[in-house]
């Protein structure tokens, strides 16, 4: 007799476990883009958080519309909450790439 651990279990299937890992890329991507865009530009302070905040509503936008087909509990485990989040890893890319393209492209202004 199968347990509820058993039947979570079963409800598992392997290519959408991989497909999610694509969803962290493409969010890594997705930071690490906005990061240097924020460098370029030369934001400061709450100006390139700011940024940050709206390409998670875009990225997430366009996973929710084009991906997920506007049912994102089907086919993430957290639902929209999972797709939003962008994770204390996608932070702190995206502040390093920030000041990197910052220091490099400002460095004497």
């Amino acid at each position: 007799m199968a347990t509820t651990t058993d039947n979570a279990a079963q409800l598992i299937f392997a290519p959408n476990v991989l497909h999610n890992q694509a969803l962290t890329s493409v969010k890594f991507l997705s930071f690490c883009f906005s990061g240097a865009v924020a460098g370029i530009l030369g934001l400061e302070n709450w100006l390139g958080f700011a940024l940050f905040i709206a390409s998670i509503v875009s990225t997430s936008f366009i996973i929710y519309a084009i991906n997920c087909r506007g049912k994102p509990a089907k086919y993430l485990p957290g639902g929209l909450g999972e797709l939003v989040n962008p994770g204390q890893d996608n932070i702190f890319t995206f502040i390093l790439v920030w000041t990197l393209f910052y220091g490099i492209i400002h460095v004497y202004d």
